[in-house]
């Protein structure tokens, strides 16, 4: 962690956490928020593969949600991640994913990272290349989910980013 990151703790989700992340991503203005109930089903059910980054004072201010592709047990799929607005610039969603992927790896192999990200969202863009470069791994793109596939009105692609084989997690 950095300077900047030592006051916060990264651990896993509670079901006390799921309201605060529901916050947190309705806030962040780029992310699908789901309900309220999916992020309390997802703190209880996929926690062991889902980081929060904590406040001194322990609240939620940042979180990875993931689980692990039960087609591809290797591969860690990375659904959301999220940072408050006011802990933003300062690595922490590096280290909320540097962190998921290394807890994860040290129970089981782990060689490949995934996720989506819509075309024109660089900040996500800019994470997964990153996280890439920092472990040694290659990234392929391919449109996983194109536009026609949403029933629920426009949307825009979503672009599979294929992150791997990692060298180190």
């Amino acid at each position: 962690m950095t300077a900047t990151q030592a006051d916060l703790r990264i651990d896993r989700p509670s079901v006390a956490d799921g309201t605060a992340l529901w916050r947190i991503a309705k806030e962040s203005g780029t992310l699908d928020v789901n309900s309220s109930y999916s992020y309390l089903l997802w703190c209880r059910d996929f926690a062991g593969t889902s980081a929060v980054a904590r406040s001194e004072g322990g609240e939620p201010v940042g979180f990875v949600t993931g689980y692990v592709r039960p087609e591809a047990p290797e591969t860690l799929f990375v659904w959301q991640v999220a940072v408050d607005g006011a802990y933003r610039g300062r690595g922490l969603a590096a280290a909320l994913l540097d962190g998921l992927t290394a807890r994860v790896a040290a129970e089981r192999p782990l060689t490949t990272v995934e996720t989506t990200i819509t075309p024109g969202n660089t900040a996500s863009e800019r994470l997964f290349t990153s996280y890439a470069a920092r472990h040694g791994a290659d990234v392929t793109r391919k449109v996983l989910f194109d536009t026609g596939l949403f029933p629920d009105g426009p949307h825009d692609p979503e672009v599979l980013y294929h992150i791997g084989p990692l060298t180190s997690a």
